[in-house]
């Protein structure tokens, strides 16, 4: 671990940082600069649920199998035998997997695995043709789950275990006979399963470093380069969020959190404020953790004052001009 006077940190401000993340309630932050982390604090080694991060998480796996030619993103929903419970539309059919990676697929069946706001927002069932409108539906995702499984023709999890946490040296994450750290999620309304995970934020902190480098993990190119290019493009415009990619939060013109203005960067989010954010600019990595299974939440607004505190340790002239 690396001093944080030595690469550049401020001790006061970091402690300045320590004190906002005991105020709001965080249950471990990591920051990583040039792949070294430079501060840690709370539970670093807990597995606590990632929630909807899972999606950045199966992007990646969706960008590996993409590139071995297991995944064709023109398939549509109609060529892949994909229905529901309630039967999907010619039209609805028409979506695509790149349509659902960006969240633009038209399909408003009924889901789960929700937050209440993601449920307030969804729109309305056959509103909009496929590609044509961005809404953040977890109708897209799970069912991007059960495409994936087909096409590669095992679990997620497994995939994920073999193809990312093994080659990126994860020191926590656990899918096998003795234990597992994700577990599917049957729905009432929906055949397609939720595929929560459970990662610590130092593992967490390796899947950002993965991406930071280009999706290359020492002599291993794990993700394709250009996969992780095209997963951070900002696709579509997500209002005071930022923008979306494959299934990855983006920086629209440093809007990410309320009330902070962040340098280019992505982030993969889950409810409850779990972030793991990176900066390429900076070689940088925020991971923040919350504990959500003990009914803990960390607001966007908190957020933002956090990560403002946390560039400011370092990069003051970015807010203090």
């Amino acid at each position: 671990m690396t001093l944080p006077e030595a690469a550049g940190w401020s001790p006061n401000a970091l402690a300045h940082v320590d004190a906002i993340a005991d105020e709001i309630g965080t249950a471990a932050l990591m920051i990583i600069e040039r792949g070294a982390v430079v501060h840690r604090t709370g539970a670093v080694a807990h597995r606590f649920m990632c929630h909807s991060i899972r999606k950045s998480l199966l992007s990646a796996l969706f960008g590996i199998y993409i590139a071995e030619g297991k995944i064709d993103l023109s398939s549509t929903l109609a060529s892949l035998g994909i229905d529901d419970k309630e039967g999907l539309t010619d039209r609805e059919r028409l979506a695509s997997i790149n349509s659902l990676l960006m969240a633009r697929s038209g399909v408003f069946h009924p889901t789960g695995y929700e937050t209440a706001l993601m449920i307030a927002r969804r729109e309305a069932r056959h509103s909009h043709g496929p590609g044509t409108f961005w809404c953040y539906n977890n109708w897209d995702f799970n069912a991007l789950g059960t495409i994936f499984e087909q096409c590669a023709g095992l679990s997620l999890y497994e995939a994920f275990r073999d193809r990312i946490a093994i080659p990126c040296g994860m020191e926590d994450f656990r899918y096998g006979p003795d234990a597992k750290d994700g577990d599917y999620v049957e729905l009432e309304k929906s055949i397609h399963r939720a595929y929560p995970f459970r990662l610590t934020a130092r593992d967490l902190a390796r899947f950002g470093l993965l991406y930071l480098r280009g999706g290359r993990w020492g002599s291993h190119q794990v993700v394709p380069k250009k996969w992780v290019k095209l997963s951070v493009q900002p696709y579509s415009d997500a209002g005071p969020a930022g923008a979306y990619g494959y299934m990855w939060w983006v920086v629209r013109d440093g809007i990410h959190f309320p009330a902070t203005i962040m340098p280019p960067g992505y982030s993969a989010q889950g409810a409850g404020g779990h972030v793991m954010m990176v900066l390429p600019e900076q070689d940088l990595i925020l991971v923040h953790r919350v504990d959500t299974d003990a009914g803990r939440v960390v607001s966007p607004l908190q957020l933002g004052r956090l990560f403002e505190a946390i560039l400011t340790a370092k990069y003051d002239a970015l807010y203090q001009a």
